[in-house]
């Protein structure tokens, strides 16, 4: 399986860590379904870290959008450590309690990374050279958020399922973009967008 083969012990160690605190928190605040808990390595955590293969590294800037339970945000920011990229790694996620956990993974793992508790549409733009967003809205809104936070010369990496071509066929009346789609690891059907030179029409 792409990436996870060869992780340190220490960065498997981090990512373990959080799988723990993420069964111990979800009952309270339902960070992902019950039934994809039972899967959790492969349905979220590969999920997450074929993303962080896909970029072009090294990424000075790597801002996830709507991060929920930390993917794959938190996934990205606890791979840093052995890579040495992304230089940053910024989480934005407006539910106080999920923020509240994104924060407290970076501290028991001892990781660095900023998490911004507020709307998407309403944070200061982070001129992020890797945006990404995992099951946060349709691609048109992805493009919309993106608009405002991408760096010039950015990318997005978003991960889509099997209805990703009618999402790209609409998101094209109004943007203009490269694409290059990329087959998901994890999931039948599923690709991986990756999006550069963003514009509107």
């Amino acid at each position: 399986m792409t990436g996870i083969d060869n992780v340190s012990r220490e960065t498997l160690a981090r990512l373990e860590r959080y799988a723990a605190l993420l069964h111990k928190w979800n009952p309270t605040i339902n960070l992902v379904s019950r039934t994809s808990l039972e899967g959790l390595w492969n349905r979220h955590i590969l999920d997450s870290v074929q993303l962080f293969d896909l970029a072009s590294h090294p990424v000075g800037h790597w801002l996830d959008i709507g991060s929920g339970g930390g993917f794959p945000g938190l996934v990205i920011a606890l791979m840093r450590a052995e890579r040495g990229s992304p230089e940053r790694v910024t989480m934005i996620e407006s539910d106080q309690r999920k923020a509240t956990f994104l924060r407290t993974v970076l501290r028991e793992t001892e990781q660095e990374g900023a998490v911004l508790s507020e709307r998407i549409e309403a944070a200061s733009p982070q001129r992020a050279n890797v945006i990404s967003a995992r099951a946060v809205a349709d691609l048109s809104t992805l493009l919309e958020y993106a608009e405002r936070h991408l760096a010039p010369d950015g990318v997005c990496l978003f991960p889509k399922g099997v209805t990703w071509e009618k999402e790209v066929k609409a998101a094209r009346k109004t943007w203009s973009f490269t694409l290059d789609e990329r087959k998901s690891q994890t999931e039948p059907g599923a690709v991986i967008l990756k999006i550069g030179d963003l514009s509107r029409v």
